[in-house]
């Protein structure tokens, strides 16, 4: 819920800072000046968005599995149960069809 939250947060920040930036260039257009720099609150609101986006998305995703070597032989033993020729058994069959 707190992750969802940041990342809605930020979200809205960003855009706030896009329609900040649009209207800061409009501004300088209107006064004839299209070369400017963008205001440091901007450009601040913009990386603070940024950031608080990175922690939503580390505090929203799921917590990591630990993978050891022995529980990687573990699933891999279960996946070669099934017949791994299948899938080449299979084409060798389509390719034997082919060739005549």
């Amino acid at each position: 819920m707190l992750g969802q939250l940041m990342l809605l947060v930020a979200t809205l920040a960003l855009v706030h800072a896009a329609y900040s930036t649009y209207e800061h260039l409009s501004h300088l257009k209107a006064l004839g000046r299209p070369e400017g720099s963008l205001p440091n609150d901007i450009v601040l609101e913009a990386l603070a968005s940024l950031l608080l986006a990175m922690v939503g998305a580390t505090v929203r995703s799921p917590p990591l599995r630990e993978v050891t070597w022995r529980s990687e032989m573990k699933r891999r033993a279960q996946e070669e149960d099934e017949d791994p020729r299948m899938a080449f058994a299979t084409f060798a069959r389509r390719a034997g069809l082919c060739s005549h």
